[in-house]
């Protein structure tokens, strides 16, 4: 092969391992060729769908020559390579799954952070269906919804999708519009359905519902619909009880709880620390924070801060026993990780969606004096490449 662009090209590939991405590593003529649908150890026929000119290309598995054990008939019949770019490895048995999610935090953290970590992702109560409470669809040029293909505009109607709850999966896709309009979708705990529509350059227009009721770490919360709120409907316990048990916060303690939500996480630290304690919660989103104050009126302890935690930490100079923190999926930065530091916390909780993320803000922590103490990692997107991770860090 030339060094020219690949793009269409098919030819035949050994996959290797799995890399963060929802992919596998080949390689061919020494590229490096990133394949979707396939499995390692697999031999498979690629078409490449993406080259830039650089070391690596993108490809599709179209042919699948030698299967892993692993492999098993995907349940979305849309699943495949060109169609729809939501799920990423519905060609493998869920335990499976929870392996390569596991080999990932291993490689991110070993090559990022210089830690070698035996890792699990652990499931959830559920299966690997129905789990998808929020989700967002888009009309095509037809008018008719769907989601779009990977690394792509172009839209895949859809007459189902078997990662959403059902509710939410019908009330969505019943829906036809212009093309490009967007339909966010929610299912609370109640079975309740929220419906808004988001056109193109206009405000989102609430269909149905609008103020959602959920059931987490032993409170019923009222949140908006549509604002964050943990996406598989065990998610959020979960995650609240591996926070409290490693945050231990003392009583009549100093917290703080970064990017805070609705305030899941200060819930279970107010417990902690008590009426004499203060649990400092600092969120951005306006409507965030006034679904926090309201639903956490009963704990005075809880003292709210809207902003950006960057501007609000480098106000702050009281130590902190203890910082939770939650960021957005391109993690805290370093920044925040000094700032954090520079409060001397014993323990930091550090919740992270994306491992690469994670990694690096660890490998910063260490130049801090902190150190990764435990890990735990839960499949709270199956059928995706992402997985939920939960560590502890320790001065």
């Amino acid at each position: 092969m030339s060094d020219t662009d690949w793009t269409g090209r098919e030819f035949d590939v050994d996959v290797g391992d799995v890399a963060h991405g929802g992919h596998c590593v080949a390689r061919a003529d020494g590229r490096v060729v990133f394949v979707r649908h396939a499995l390692p150890g697999e031999r498979v026929r690629v078409r490449v769908t993406e080259d830039r000119g650089k070391s690596f290309c993108r490809a599709d598995a179209i042919a699948v020559l030698e299967a892993s054990p692993d492999r098993v008939e995907p349940p979305c019949p849309v699943a495949g390579p060109g169609l729809c770019g939501g799920c990423d490895w519905q060609h493998a048995a869920p335990a499976a799954q929870r392996d390569l999610k596991a080999r990932v935090v291993a490689e991110q953290l070993e090559r990022l952070a210089g830690l070698t970590w035996p890792v699990e992702v652990e499931e959830l109560s559920g299966g690997p269906l129905r789990w998808r409470s929020r989700v967002r669809f888009v009309t095509g040029r037809d008018g008719a919804p769907g989601l779009r293909a990977h690394r792509s505009h172009d839209v895949v109607a859809l007459d189902d999708c078997p990662i959403t709850v059902e509710g939410a999966a019908r009330e969505g896709l019943a829906r036809s519009a212009r093309p490009g309009t967007e339909f966010e979708v929610a299912e609370d705990t109640r079975g309740t359905v929220h419906l808004a529509e988001i056109r193109r350059g206009g405000r989102p227009k609430q269909l149905s519902g609008g103020v959602a009721v959920e059931h987490a770490a032993g409170r019923t919360w009222r949140v908006a619909a549509h604002g964050f709120w943990q996406v598989h409907p065990q998610a959020a316990t979960a995650l609240a009880a591996v926070v409290g048990e490693w945050a231990a916060a003392p009583a009549a303690g100093r917290v703080w709880d970064l990017y805070a939500g609705a305030g899941l996480f200060a819930s279970v630290l107010a417990d902690q620390v008590g009426t004499g304690g203060t649990v400092l919660a600092v969120e951005s989103g306006r409507q965030a924070v006034r679904d926090g104050q309201s639903n956490l009126a009963d704990l005075s302890q809880v003292e709210w801060r809207c902003g950006t935690v960057e501007r609000i930490v480098s106000t702050v100079e009281q130590r902190a026993d203890v910082v939770v923190l939650d960021p957005p999926r391109k993690g805290a930065g370093r920044g925040i990780v000094e700032a954090i530091a520079g409060a001397a916390p014993d323990r930091v909780v550090y919740v992270a969606c994306d491992p690469a993320a994670l990694a690096r803000d660890v490998a910063t922590f260490a130049g801090h004096g902190y150190r990764m103490t435990a890990l735990r990692a839960f499949d709270a997107f199956p059928m995706t490449h992402h997985v939920e991770c939960v560590a502890l860090l320790e001065r």
